[in-house]
C-alpha cells in the first residue's frame, strides 16, 4: 500500500521526487535531460500508435507515460536550477492566452484558418522581440519525420502567401509531373547525387500534393506499408504450404502468388494495421 492512491498530478510530482532521491531508483537517478531524449520519442511514438490502432485506455496509458516524461525533465531541470514543473505550466498557458486573441480579447476570426494564419504571426512577433529567428520556417524541428517535416514547412509556406490557388490542383500535379521527368533524366545519366536530389525533390512535390488534397502524407504512406506486409505475409503463407523457400521461386511464381494475396485479402477486407 502507497500513499499515492489518489493518483493526482501532485501525487506523480512526489513520486518523481521520491525516485529521485537518495534511496530512490538507481535507474532513475542516473537519467539526464540527454538520456531521456530516446524515451520521449519512444512514448510520443506509442502515443500516436495507440490513438491510431488502440483501445481509449491504450491512448489513456500512454498519455500518461508521455506526460511521464515532462515531469521527468522538469524534475532533472529543477535540481540543475534551470526550471521546474511550475515553469512549464505557467509558459504554456501565457503561450495558450497569448496565441488566443480571438477568445481572451477582442480580436475577431471567421474561420480555423484565419486562427491559424494568426497564431503563425504571432509566434513569429515573439521571436522577434527575443531577437530569436523569425523565418516562418523557424521552429520546425529538423528531427520530424521528412514527410511530416515537408508538410508541415509547406503549411507555413502557404500561411505567408507562397502557395498555389486553393481549390485547384492542376498546377501542383504538373508539378509532380516535372519532378518526375526531372528524376527519370537523372536515372539515364547514371548520377547518384543527383538522382539523390531528385528523387528529393519529387517527394516534396507528393507531399504537397497530398495537402492540396487534405491528405495527410504521413498515415498515407503508413496505409501502404501495412497494406505491402500483410500481402508479403500471405505470399510467404503460401510459399510454406507449398513447402518451399521464397528466395527459390522466380519472380513471375511471386508475382502470380502477390496477385493472389491481393485478391484474398480484399475479399477478406484485410486490415493494414501490420
Amino acid at each position: 500500500m502507497t500513499d499515492f492512491e489518489s493518483g493526482t498530478f501532485e501525487d506523480l510530482l512526489k513520486i518523481m521526487k521520491r525516485l529521485r532521491a537518495p534511496g530512490g531508483c538507481p535507474w532513475d537517478a542516473e537519467q539526464t535531460l540527454d538520456s531521456l531524449r530516446r524515451y520521449i520519442l519512444e512514448e510520443s511514438h506509442e502515443l500516436v500508435e495507440a490513438i491510431a490502432e488502440g483501445t481509449p485506455a491504450d491512448v489513456c496509458e500512454e498519455c500518461g507515460d508521455l506526460l511521464l516524461q515532462v515531469v521527468f525533465i522538469s524534475e532533472i531541470a529543477g535540481e540543475m536550477g534551470l526550471f521546474g514543473i511550475g515553469d512549464v505550466t505557467r509558459a504554456i498557458c501565457k503561450k495558450l492566452v497569448s496565441r488566443h486573441p480571438h477568445v481572451f480579447s477582442n480580436v475577431v476570426v471567421n474561420d480555423s484558418s484565419e486562427v491559424s494564419r494568426n497564431w503563425e504571426k504571432i509566434k513569429s512577433g515573439e521571436r522577434k522581440r527575443r531577437e530569436a529567428d523569425s523565418s516562418a520556417m523557424a521552429g520546425i524541428p529538423r528531427g520530424l519525420p521528412a514527410l511530416l517535416r515537408a508538410f508541415r514547412m509547406q503549411e507555413r509556406a502557404a500561411k505567408c502567401g507562397f502557395d498555389w490557388k486553393a481549390g485547384d490542383t492542376s498546377p501542383v500535379r504538373a508539378k509532380v509531373i516535372e519532378e518526375l521527368d526531372e528524376f527519370r533524366a537523372e536515372v539515364e545519366s547514371q548520377d547518384a547525387a543527383a538522382m539523390k536530389e531528385e528523387l528529393g525533390d519529387m517527394f516534396f512535390a507528393l507531399v504537397n500534393l497530398a495537402r492540396h488534397l487534405g491528405i495527410d502524407p504521413e498515415s498515407a504512406l503508413q496505409g501502404a506499408n501495412g497494406k505491402f506486409a500483410e500481402r508479403f505475409r500471405e505470399v510467404e503463407r503460401q510459399a510454406a504450404e507449398m513447402n518451399v523457400e521464397m528466395d527459390e521461386l522466380g519472380l513471375d511464381e511471386l508475382d502470380v502468388m502477390w496477385l493472389k494475396a491481393k485478391e484474398k485479402l480484399k475479399l477478406r477486407g484485410g486490415s493494414v494495421n501490420v
